[in-house]
């Protein structure tokens, strides 16, 4: 019993409380090859700015018309399906741009992409709006209804517009400003 203090050894080094061999951290371990970006200066662009209201207008479209009997007219399921979806797509096309995921898929001619997606939103949801507009006639029975498809029609117009307006820059940005690419590659 005497020589059992000196060959028991109670330092730890910060080398071996890390080693995965000793249960170290291996959340660590995990997240050092996984890097996250966020391209802070696209929040501050006007196509950011765009989907940023397409996405809280578009919220607040849906939801108004969710809390109504929009069932008692069968148009507002393409209504909602409209409204939702494109909610949803916009939200998931927002968080690709801002995460910087676009860079990881090369071959997807982005600007392209998300041109026709917002040109097509766009046209979705001015039939949206219109058929929000036209049967909201139906609800002045309801008047908590009618209230809530009026200020939905309101919300369906201004996102239509903001998907134009989306559209537009979107078309500007494929187009781009350096017009044919012969004339700019040849030196003069």
């Amino acid at each position: 019993m005497a020589d059992f203090p000196s060959k028991v050894t109670t330092e730890t080094s910060a080398s071996q409380a890390q080693s995965p061999q000793q249960g170290g951290n291996r959340f660590q371990e995990l997240t050092s090859n996984i890097t996250a970006t966020v391209d802070m200066s696209f929040i501050q662009s006007l196509p950011a700015v765009l989907m940023m209201i397409e996405i809280g207008l578009g919220l607040i479209h849906w939801a108004l018309i969710a809390s109504a009997y929009y069932t008692l007219v069968p148009a507002y399921g393409w209504v909602m399906f409209v409204a939702v979806t494109l909610w949803i797509l916009t939200t998931i096309l927002f968080l690709m741009i801002l995460c910087d995921t676009l860079r990881h898929l090369p071959a997807v001619p982005w600007p392209l992409t998300v041109m026709v997606y917002q040109a097509v939103a766009a046209v979705l949801y001015l039939t949206a709006f219109l058929t929000n507009a036209a049967t909201v006639n139906h609800f002045w029975v309801f008047h908590f209804s009618y209230n809530h498809m009026a200020a939905a029609a309101f919300f369906g117009a201004a996102v239509t517009i903001a998907y134009g307006a989306s559209a537009y820059f979107s078309y500007m940005d494929w187009r781009g400003d350096g017009g044919n690419a012969a004339t700019t590659t040849v030196p003069t």
